[in-house]
Order: structure tokens, then C-alpha cells, then sequence
């Protein structure tokens, strides 16, 4: 399979490299620029992880704040957003032959939103999970594709939730879902919206989610925020 990866971080190199080891190939990168607003191409100390590792391979990398459809070659197979905090488009979408999908910290439709881990600590949660999903115009409320639970250790913070047990359940979901879908199983399972919630980026205001909020006799009301931004 050709896979281009958006994503930031350990964990994105950790997939890109689980990729690999399966016999899949990854044919472009898109990871944050670090120093915003700011050039930093001359100063490799400031990049992102999963920047380093494509460019030690010779792979395009793009700033996935600018990710559009035309930076995804052509005969790419599956996109994949691992970490990612970039919007994927529906154009952007459609470059991929088969698949765009996405790994989710949370036992979605629960904790849509960029924080779901710490969200999990403060709300006291004993069970999470992660979820590999298909990515639509909707953040985080694609159908599933994999999802596996797992309970919460007693005193765990969410760096030590995410380190010990939610990054590699991701990698492990993720490795499934691809397996699944090269062999032409295409789950997609419809998320429950009414078990659905969301919760803010801790340390950001609040975004108008009313598409969540479901009260008897409402009328829904389109929403002009996004969590993200439409690429």
C-alpha cells in the first residue's frame, strides 16, 4: 500500500516506521512548522519529528497547515492522520484510492476534540480506549473502523495514559485497519451520536459545537467553527 502520513510527533514516527516493517510504503510526509510564522529550514533542531524522519528518507514534506490535495501524489492509497491536528478536505480526501482514516484517543463517539486524553484524566473516567476512524467533514465523527477499550491505571496522568497504553494501542489499531483494508475489508461502522460529546481544547476558547447537542423539539443549527480548518 502507498501511504501518505500526516501527523506530529513519536507517535507519528512510530506508525511511519510500523508501516514499514508491515511492507507498506510511505510516499510523503505532513508535520507542523514549529516556529510559526517564522522560516526554519535552515535550522533542523526546530523541526518536528516526523519533518526529521521524512527528510532523512528523501521524502516530500509539507507543512500540514497547508496541506491541500495537490501535495498528495498520485497513486496514493491510503491517507492516514496520526496525531494530526490538520483538517483533512474533502478534495484532499478524495486524492486517496481507497481510504483516509485516523486514530482517535478515546472510545469514540466519547471525547470528540483535540484533548480527549486529558479530558479522560479530569472527568475521572476508569475506562478509555482508542479508535481508528474514516475521516469526514466532521472532526472526530467519522464510522469507525477499530475500536478497542482499556482501563484507566490508578494515578496515571495523561502524558503516562498516552505514552504507555493509548499510543501503542494506536499503532497496533492502526496496523490492523491498513491489513484490513489491503485485504479489502472496508469496515465502517456509523458512530452513535447520541452518546456523543466534546470538550474544548484545554487553553483554547471554547468552539460552538451545536451538531452535539441534541435537546428534544430543538432545530439543529449549522455551526460556522470548526476544531480544525477545511483544507
Amino acid at each position: 500500500m502507498n501511504i501518505y502520513i500526516s501527523g506530529q510527533g513519536a507517535f507519528a514516527v512510530q506508525v511511519a516506521e510500523a508501516l514499514l516493517d508491515q511492507g507498506h510504503k510511505i510516499v510523503g510526509a505532513a508535520a507542523p512548522r514549529l516556529r510559526k510564522g517564522r522560516s526554519d529550514e535552515g535550522d533542523a533542531m526546530c523541526w518536528d519529528r516526523l519533518r526529521s524522519w521524512a527528510f532523512h528518507r528523501d521524502l516530500p514534506w509539507t507543512d500540514s497547515a497547508e496541506l491541500r490535495a495537490q501535495h498528495i501524489p498520485d497513486g496514493v492509497d491510503l491517507i492516514i492522520a496520526a496525531h494530526s491536528h490538520a483538517f483533512l478536505g474533502r478534495r484532499t480526501r478524495a486524492r486517496a484510492g481507497i481510504a483516509t482514516i485516523g486514530y482517535h484517543p478515546s472510545l469514540l463517539p466519547l471525547h470528540r476534540g483535540r484533548d480527549a486524553i486529558r479530558w479522560t484524566i479530569r472527568d475521572g473516567d476508569k475506562v478509555t480506549g482508542g479508535s481508528v476512524y474514516h475521516l469526514t467533514e466532521r472532526t472526530d465523527a467519522g464510522p469507525l473502523a477499530a475500536q478497542e477499550h482499556l482501563f484507566v491505571p490508578p494515578g496515571s496522568t495523561a502524558q503516562s495514559l498516552w505514552r504507555d497504553h493509548l499510543a501503542p494501542l494506536g499503532v497496533r489499531l492502526l496496523l490492523r485497519v491498513v491489513a484490513d483494508l489491503a485485504a479489502g475489508r472496508h469496515i465502517e461502522v456509523p458512530q452513535d451520536e447520541k452518546l456523543a460529546t466534546w470538550e474544548p481544547a484545554m487553553g483554547a476558547a471554547p468552539l460552538f459545537k451545536p451538531e452535539l447537542i441534541a435537546l428534544p423539539g430543538s432545530v439543529k443549527v449549522e455551526s460556522s467553527s470548526w476544531a480544525l480548518h477545511e483544507r
